[in-house]
């Protein structure tokens, strides 16, 4: 486990593999952390490719700074951004998974110099949005009033914050065009109750880029983390370096350096 500190003194918590580029990085969902099925999973298919692999925690989650109910999403991205910038070099395979769909987005617009592919597992960008518009209005009162509600699912309780959905608006990604013209492959179960499969739509129709397609797994849900969802997963992975390679040969031949 290694920790970068950020400019608060806050540690994020991270666990690196070098390799060889482009690297992939993995971003986890809402009250996850990197040591999820999925995350080591890629991590496995990284090191038999010999790729370069990272998977973090944001702040308030895992093994990094501080409590949940303390962050919104502009501290997620910038997490995800402060990795980028100072722990890892060359171009990036980003893969999100649910709100981590929605950080690697923002990251998208953000170092797009940096990124050479987009990989959404059950992507979530704008999620506070219907996250909010599914309390009661009791809730909304409630956070009105005190500024957070908890939230039980699934034997679970969350805290939610006024200041999660507040900032959660500025952040917003479906709301205007996303330029952006590297590959991107979504990949969404049908059988998701969490987020709904027509996100990906709207992430392709808000997109920039030619290079976008949607993968749906009938049998899917919104973990997507069976043997057959992992291999999919790897299997983006496969020809988001396939382009990113014939890409380099392209360019190597016409006398330019692709870096």
């Amino acid at each position: 486990m290694s920790y970068f500190v950020n400019n608060l003194n806050q540690k994020i918590a991270y666990k690196y593999y070098k390799g060889k580029k482009p690297g992939i990085v993995f971003i986890h969902g809402l009250n996850s952390n990197m040591e999820g099925e999925k995350a080591i999973s890629i991590q496995k298919y990284a090191k038999r490719k010999g790729l370069s692999f990272l998977r973090f925690d944001c702040r308030g989650h895992g093994k990094s700074y501080g409590e949940f109910k303390d962050f919104v999403i502009s501290d997620w991205k910038k997490d995800l951004l402060d990795i980028l910038d100072n722990i890892l070099k060359g171009p990036q395979i980003l893969i999100g998974s649910s709100m981590g769909g929605w950080l690697m987005m923002l990251a998208a617009k953000s170092r797009p110099s940096k990124i050479i592919g987009l990989i959404g597992i059950a992507a979530a960008p704008d999620f506070t949005k219907s996250l909010y518009s599914q309390l009661s209005q009791i809730s909304k009162r409630k956070i009105k009033k005190q500024g957070f509600i908890e939230y039980k699912e699934l034997n679970f309780t969350y805290i939610y914050t006024k200041k999660l959905f507040d900032d959660g608006k500025k952040n917003f990604v479906l709301n205007k065009k996303l330029n952006f013209s590297k590959p991107i492959i979504l990949l969404h179960g049908l059988k998701d109750r969490v987020v709904s499969y027509d996100i990906s739509k709207k992430i392709l129709e808000k997109t920039s880029s030619n290079n976008i397609q949607i993968r749906y797994l009938k049998s899917g849900n919104h973990s997507l983390s069976s043997k057959n969802d992992i291999k999919t997963i790897c299997n983006a992975i496969d020809n988001i370096l396939a382009i990113y390679l014939a890409d380099c040969n392209s360019l190597t031949n016409t006398g330019f350096l692709y870096l």
